[in-house]
């Protein structure tokens, strides 16, 4: 019946239903003892104590009682009327005077259900004496030792709930908060993945479709003067078309690039080269220099991406004539340099990326080597060409977001 209380646990319905029968069979013993000892008013003593448990079990069933604090107290003080006509009738009422204490403690606020036990305990006292016609201080001691007992008791509980709920709510707290992190860390994995995503469809697919395009708009000059060149053109499409299907396939399949089976990562860069040199007007030479160390999956995806997409942009955007491409090792780093005699450009004034025109190849490449700890660098100038530098760490950061498919 704590009214403070939202929902009552197990073991406060356990206490509560101990108080409820502490209470019946001690207005119990009260009429039983007004019968067996044949006392004066045994009879109305009997109603009295009838009347007064009639009282308390209505009261639990009441739902203002349950709600309302005012309607609570009115309702304790109806059993303590109760209660004060059957002590006068009966010393052994005085024993109600505990369980009393509980339910004033529990129902009227702090300062009120102090004062009610007080009152409580000075009335049991009084009334006891009354029936012995005498009073000494060993009477008071049982009701005041009860009054202390019940409101440590109380005040002890009261705290324990206190603490726990305050506990319950820093669990609730940590839980939201839990919650809203794996929330957040899941929209973070969507939009890295979503940025992996369009970084390797750009790097392969989107530039594989615009060698495609850039093949077959030479073919298209090519064939009403020269036949052979326009079908040397288009069969170097296919085969463009070709390898974009297999990068296709193995990027749904989430594997390693095909380019980078079966070779080393400065292999699949000689090879890239060789296929732009005879793909297209640019002639692109592959160099290596240091002593080649081995390179993580990641490094090497991200390393051959860079350089097919800083070659697809000399393709499309320098009208170069050479491209060098060259890979360094250097002890506990690896660089890659893309450097072409194009006509340059001011990289302080870059186009705004579009999804028509394109322009999101340079911040693909710097999130790549971003992502593994590394820097990318562009130094160019209208009319001086290009020079594209690449850095990585051969050690990866401590948390890597991985280029490569899982």
């Amino acid at each position: 019946m704590n009214t403070a209380a939202p929902v009552l646990t197990p073991t406060t319905r356990a206490l509560a239903w101990c108080l409820h029968l502490l209470i019946i069979g001690l207005l119990a013993l009260a009429a039983g003892r007004a019968v067996t000892d044949d006392r004066p008013h045994a009879g109305l003593i009997v109603a009295v104590s009838a009347a007064c448990g009639l009282v308390y079990a209505v009261g639990p069933t009441l739902p203002g009682v349950r709600r309302s604090r005012r309607a609570a107290a009115l309702w304790l003080a109806t059993v303590g009327a109760c209660w004060l006509v059957l002590l006068a009738l009966s010393a052994e009422a005085v024993w109600l005077a505990f369980p009393l204490y509980f339910l004033q403690l529990h129902l009227l606020p702090r300062r009120a259900g102090l004062a009610a036990v007080a009152a409580t305990a000075a009335t049991a006292i009084a009334g006891f004496a009354v029936h012995q016609h005498s009073f000494s201080p060993a009477m008071a001691i049982g009701p005041a030792l009860g009054a202390a007992v019940a409101v440590a008791v109380v005040w002890g509980y009261q705290a324990l709930y206190r603490e726990s709920e305050h506990r319950r709510r820093l669990i609730e707290e940590l839980t939201a908060t839990r919650a809203d992190l794996a929330a957040a860390q899941h929209t973070a994995g969507v939009l890295a993945e979503r940025d992996r995503l369009a970084r390797e469809i750009h790097d392969t697919l989107a530039q594989g479709l615009s060698s495609i395009q850039l093949l077959l708009r030479a073919a298209e000059r090519a064939l009403p003067q020269a036949p052979q060149n326009a079908a040397r053109y288009v069969d170097q499409a296919r085969q463009a078309a070709v390898d974009n299907l297999a990068e296709t396939r193995r990027f749904v399949a989430a594997l390693t690039p095909p380019t980078l089976e079966g070779t080393t990562l400065a292999g699949a860069l000689e090879r890239l080269c060789t296929t732009t040199s005879a793909r297209h007007r640019l002639t692109a030479r592959f160099h290596l220099t240091g002593a080649p160390a081995p390179l993580a999956t990641a490094h090497e995806v991200a390393l051959l991406r860079i350089a097919q997409s800083a070659l697809a942009n000399t393709v499309r955007h320098a009208e170069a004539t050479t491209a060098e491409v060259t890979l360094r090792y250097l002890g506990d780093h690896v660089a890659l340099d893309v450097v072409d005699d194009g006509r340059g450009f001011d990289p302080a004034r870059l186009p705004a990326p579009d999804p028509e025109a394109g322009g999101f190849g340079l911040a693909a490449m710097r999130a790549r080597a971003q992502a593994l700890g590394g820097t990318l660098t562009i130094e160019s100038a209208p009319g001086h060409g290009t020079a594209l530098a690449t850095q990585l760490p051969l050690t990866p950061p401590a948390e890597p977001q991985p280029e490569a498919h899982p």
